[in-house]
């Protein structure tokens, strides 16, 4: 298992793509699932930030409020 600390939104975007990347799953496959385009996925993986994105991990800041990714590796994950 990997886990990582989120305080910027590029922190978001590599979490997600490491994951993505354990799972066997394209950008498409995962944009499918989640009923996105696959841009929003490339987007988010970059490390696009919104302001929504921005506010949120200002307030969790604020309040000292830690978020942390953790996922499967390569190894662990089951293949699609």
């Amino acid at each position: 298992m990997t886990s990582t600390q989120l305080r910027v939104p590029a922190d978001f975007g590599l979490a997600l793509q490491q994951a993505r990347l354990a799972h066997g799953m394209t950008q498409a496959d995962l944009a499918g699932e989640v009923d996105v385009p696959q841009s929003t996925i490339s987007e988010i993986e970059a490390g696009k930030s919104t302001i929504f994105m921005r506010r949120l991990l200002d307030l969790m800041q604020a309040t000292g409020v830690e978020l942390t990714a953790t996922w499967e590796d390569e190894a662990d994950a089951p293949r699609r």
